[in-house]
């Protein structure tokens, strides 16, 4: 959806690096290997977003002290600064963009999500963006979250 990655960009990130973001943000931390899993995306991609996020001081990988196959992203303090201020202004603009539907039309937009999500978890196909786009038109609240 345009404005969705409209207003993802103007603060210098991609919709993947949003996910990331918006996933350690209600999550404080993730294993890497599970990353793309979650916001469906490949593994040679999520490494790529890792890197990038990494670069840009955003987040941090962290080794398990239980497994030292595991390693976990969390953010880092700029990380959450950013994802804090800009998660509720990305919510409030894909809200405003689809007041004009009744609370049942939502609904059914988001469970027409979840099932496209759905699909994509099994073929791949899907970028990660509809995650995002469901919890923001949620207000925020993740299914899964702690």
């Amino acid at each position: 959806m345009e404005i969705d990655r409209r207003d993802i960009r103007q603060y210098g990130l991609n919709q993947t690096e949003f996910a990331v973001l918006e996933l350690l943000y209600h999550r404080d931390s993730y294993p890497l290997q599970q990353i793309g899993e979650k916001i469906l995306i490949t593994s040679g991609s999520i490494t790529y977003v890792i890197n990038k996020l990494e670069q840009k001081g955003l987040l941090a990988r962290i080794p398990c002290a239980g497994d030292r196959r595991v390693i976990y992203a969390t953010l880092t303090e700029p990380g959450r600064r950013l994802i804090t201020e800009i998660f509720p202004r990305h919510a409030r603009t894909l809200t405003q963009a689809f007041r004009g539907l009744t609370p049942a039309e939502m609904e059914q937009v988001i469970a027409l999500l979840k099932k496209l999500g759905l699909y994509g978890h099994q073929t791949r196909a899907v970028h990660g963006a509809e995650v995002s786009f469901i919890n923001s038109l949620r207000g925020g609240k993740d299914d899964d979250a702690k």
